[in-house]
């Protein structure tokens, strides 16, 4: 197996990182009793601007939740003996695919086929 422990600690990095940034939003997502004063609108306009704040962050604490997933679950390959080789096929993942993301689980040919069906069904 290949030597893969400079592309460990840049996933462990990148897991803190996702930590930090997902403790970060769900900070912010929380309730405040802040009021803004002298709007023309009152209460409307802030409930409208709380809401798209919310749905921003929520919509952005989900991405990074899915990032840090898919992190997590190369960590678990790597402990596993299992990094590197590919979810679908049981090929290997070529290195340079690994150099620039990390966390891939599929090799080329996989992740190109599961985009192309993922296209298809979305098309229909």
């Amino acid at each position: 197996m290949a030597d893969f422990t400079e592309l460990y600690k840049r996933l462990k990095q990148e897991q803190a990182q996702l930590h930090a940034e997902i403790e970060q939003i769900e900070a912010k997502l929380q309730p405040t009793s802040e009021r803004r004063e002298g709007s023309p609108f009152g209460k409307k306009e802030e409930e409208a601007d709380g809401v798209f704040e919310l749905e921003r962050g929520l919509a952005l604490k989900e991405h990074l939740e899915h990032a840090l997933s898919e992190v997590e679950h190369a960590l678990e390959k790597y402990e596993a003996g299992t990094y590197g080789i590919c979810d679908s096929c049981g090929q290997p993942i070529v290195p340079a695919r690994l150099e620039a993301l990390p966390q891939a689980s599929l090799c080329l040919d996989c992740k190109a086929h599961q985009a192309k069906n993922a296209r298809n069904k979305s098309t229909r």
